[in-house]
């Protein structure tokens, strides 16, 4: 895969100018008067409650509705079910980039979205993970999560470290394990942790790993090797033995929780995580941006839109995709939740970079994150068997770190058996 850049060959779609015309960008359905619903599962936050309602004026016989799940994994448990039943998909369904290659393998279950209206759309990278072999796609791109550090200024300044962003990112400049040092500095002065979860800071380092648990050419690599074992070794010595984590596990009730009480003062951030913190932190001042990420760049998240084969109305579902993934609607997006656009029009556009977020300190996150996306040098090949090796490892990091069940070495046996348990060797 080549890395986000921001400076990339082609164009986008000239239909996307926003003025209501064209199937795909500007709000028509097809061109029926038919009055019908259409549903849109999605998780998280995707920045669409405003879009679906400037949708359904753009086109009044379509009422849409969105059904909104808490988190990746429970869209994931919901679609999986669903498509085992044979019924119960919404006419849209959103995938995360960590199972989109698992329902690849299922491609028949999902309308093929291509079209000359959208080519050239998105980064090269972003169209080429939704594409089958025989040249398929099934999704539309809707984000990318180039990564940042959030912090809370406030939470620096009781503790005698730097507050301004520029400075934070000098700070934090480096590798991981300065990351690390500073948190260790940060605690010897503070009562809170240095970051939220063990989970989440494994997850950010293992994104810039290209091939963590399988091959280009699928071939299982598994978790029984050096890359893997010292990431997870690193992260909980970080976690436990440095006491640096708030031993949180991310989603939880807990965890949402935790951004009201000030339990933590960083944590790796895409820009999809604004909206979640901003929402979750309601109330609180102090949280800020900066433009800085250990070891460079990563590239955490990203999202597609799917058209499943069970929906009444494919034509409609697809142009709905269509325009809810044009650049001029990701850029509303972004400004509304921080999903940060994938689309190279969106990408080069000057709203964009010129968007400030009030709740972070306003700082410039438009500027930031197409920063940290041109930061990015690696991303993660993301086979069929992924996610399913990857949470022998995640489960293995929620025992010592939140559960506090296990130490870190019988925690790793009990992944190792996990993961023998899949059968993918």
């Amino acid at each position: 895969m080549a890395g986000l850049a921001l400076i990339a060959t082609g164009c986008s779609s000239g239909t996307a100018d926003g003025d209501g015309e064209g199937s795909g960008t500007g709000g028509e359905a097809g061109g029926s008067d038919e009055q019908i619903t259409l549903t849109v599962a999605t998780f998280n936050e995707f920045g669409y409650e405003d879009l679906i309602t400037e949708y359904m004026e753009l086109n009044p016989n379509i009422t849409v509705e969105q059904k909104k799940a808490a988190t990746a994994d429970e869209a994931r448990d919901n679609l999986n079910t669903r498509l085992a039943a044979g019924s119960g998909l919404s006419d849209i369904e959103a995938l995360e980039v960590d199972w989109l290659a698992e329902l690849l393998q299922y491609s028949d279950n999902f309308n093929d979205l291509s079209d000359p209206e959208v080519e050239g759309r998105w980064l090269d990278w972003k169209t080429e993970a939704a594409t089958t072999a025989d040249g398929k796609l099934i999704g539309y791109g809707t984000d990318v999560g180039p990564e940042a550090i959030c912090y809370r200024a406030d939470l620096f300044e009781e503790a005698g470290l730097p507050t301004d962003r520029e400075e934070v990112a000098d700070l934090l400049e480096g590798d991981w394990e300065n990351y690390f040092s500073v948190g260790e500095d940060f605690v010897a002065s503070s009562d809170s942790a240095w970051f939220d979860s063990a989970g989440a800071t494994y997850q950010a380092m293992i994104n810039q790993v290209e091939n963590a648990y399988e091959e280009d050419d699928g071939t299982v690599i598994g978790i029984d090797h050096p890359t893997v074992q010292d990431i997870y070794t690193d992260v909980l010595d970080a976690s436990v033995d440095r006491e640096l984590s708030a031993h949180l596990g991310q989603w939880s009730d807990d965890w949402n929780a935790a951004f009201q009480n000030g339990a933590f003062a960083t944590m790796a951030c895409p820009g999809w995580m604004l909206g979640i913190i901003e929402g979750n932190a309601a109330g609180v001042e102090g949280w800020d941006i900066a433009d800085v990420f250990p070891n460079g760049g990563g590239n955490w998240g990203g999202s597609y839109l799917t058209v499943p084969t069970h929906t009444d109305h494919p034509e409609e579902a697809k142009a709905l995709a269509q325009w809810l993934t044009a650049p001029e609607q990701q850029v509303k997006a972004f400004e509304a939740k921080g999903t940060f656009p994938s689309q190279i029009e969106a990408l080069e556009s000057d709203e964009l970079l010129g968007m400030s977020n009030e709740f972070f300190n306003d700082a410039p996150t438009g500027q930031i994150l197409a920063n940290r996306a041109d930061a990015v040098t690696a991303t993660p090949f993301k086979g069929p068997n992924y996610f399913a090796i990857h949470q022998t490892v995640a489960d293995a990091l929620t025992r010592v770190d939140v559960d506090q069940t296990d130490d870190a070495d019988s925690s790793w046996e009990k992944a190792l058996i996990a993961y023998n348990e899949l059968g993918l060797d």
